[in-house]
């Protein structure tokens, strides 16, 4: 049985445009000191909550990404961002990356809902890698959100908002993927459909993770590598890590499962995944020892990952409800897990929801 913790939202700043609430869009978190950072994926938009006394987060404030960099679409077209880190006093950002397939509507003829399942579309601000400069103050402890800033280290340094080069409908990292022998053939493919889809991101120094929820190949999921560099105009381009390209790329047998979220802790990864089809099943988090120990690509088997827990999933009359997004770490023992389409149980009042703490060591 998990423990609960309690996130409270400001009612004004909770709905999005179609008028759903950020509570129910969870997909990622990240916890810094007594800040707890969360993303809705149908937002353009991070939220910051606070610890309060009683141990639960409040004193919702929303930072609009529009504010800080040049997102392709100016419409407020969602980021659906999947993954956040922090380094060198920089917020990192990603975006899905994924296309999507439209749903059938109940109350549509037959032949109009067979219709809407051949209709793939994107939205182009979803092709994001991106950080924006993050300084913790001092006296009152809240880390804040700036498009460019003094470093506080170094003097005479700016820090400034940064992305990868991209545009409406892709950036460099889907361009070298289509050139990918494992990834390339999954790339047209919408996310849900076991298609390319980013969920998860992680930061070490320099190196950056990414988790792949799909493409899943046979059983085995992947994670990404890159070392972004700035150049003279702001735009981030890769560095090139191997002979071949300027990535790696790292398989891990989930039996099936795609990665939901990534957090390195020490020199271990801990690994948020589930199932990469629109489905219930089983959700867990694994560590990966030493992840960060090798500047080489990996392959593990099954065996060589560490199964610490599983995550509560919908089931039942709460089928496709309850779908775990987000992990932060805590403490050394314990992790934080936020989901996506909570169920009624887990919702509190109009403007709240519970997040679950889960022990990942004895």
């Amino acid at each position: 049985m998990s423990d609960k913790i309690k996130l409270f939202f400001s009612p004004d700043l909770s709905l999005n445009a179609k008028g759903k609430h950020v509570r129910d869009g969870l997909s990622t978190a990240l916890l810094l000191g007594d800040n707890l950072w969360l993303s809705c994926d149908e937002r353009t938009t991070v939220e910051r909550l606070t610890r309060l006394p009683d141990g639960s987060f409040g004193e919702h404030l929303s930072f609009d990404i529009h504010d800080y960099l040049d997102l392709p679409a100016k419409d407020f077209s969602e980021i659906d961002i999947e993954g956040m880190g922090m380094a060198d006093h920089y917020l990192w950002l990603i975006g899905s990356h994924s296309l999507k397939r439209k749903k059938p509507k109940r109350p549509d003829s037959i032949k109009k809902q067979i219709k809407r399942l051949a209709q793939i579309k994107t939205d182009p601000n979803r092709y994001l890698l991106a950080r924006i400069p993050m300084l913790q103050d001092s006296k009152t402890g809240q880390y804040t959100l700036h498009k460019e800033v003094a470093h506080p280290d170094q003097p005479g340094k700016t820090l400034r908002a940064g992305q990868l080069r991209g545009d409406k409908s892709s950036n460099l990292l889907t361009e070298l993927m289509e050139q990918d022998e494992h990834i390339a053939p999954f790339m047209s493919i919408p996310g849900k459909d076991n298609g390319f889809d980013i969920e998860g991101l992680a930061i070490h120094g320099n190196r950056i993770f990414i988790g792949l929820r799909g493409p899943v190949l046979r059983g085995w999921a992947m994670v990404l590598e890159v070392e972004p560099e700035e150049d003279e105009t702001g735009i981030l381009h890769l560095k090139q890590l191997t002979k071949e390209k300027p990535y790696r790329k790292h398989f891990l047998n989930l039996r099936g499962k795609g990665i939901r979220e990534l957090r390195i802790h020490g020199n271990d990864m801990y690994l948020l995944a589930g199932p990469t089809m629109d489905l219930d099943g089983v959700i867990a988090i694994y560590r990966w020892r030493d992840a960060v120990d090798k500047d080489s690509e990996q392959l593990l088997h099954h065996n060589e990952l560490e199964r610490l827990c599983e995550v509560p999933h919908g089931t039942g009359e709460n089928t496709g409800k309850d779908k775990a997004e987000g992990l932060a770490i805590l403490d050394d023992q314990r992790v934080l897990v936020v989901f996506d389409s909570p169920t009624d149980a887990r919702t509190v009042g109009e403007h709240a929801v519970q997040a679950d703490v889960l022990r990942v060591v004895d």
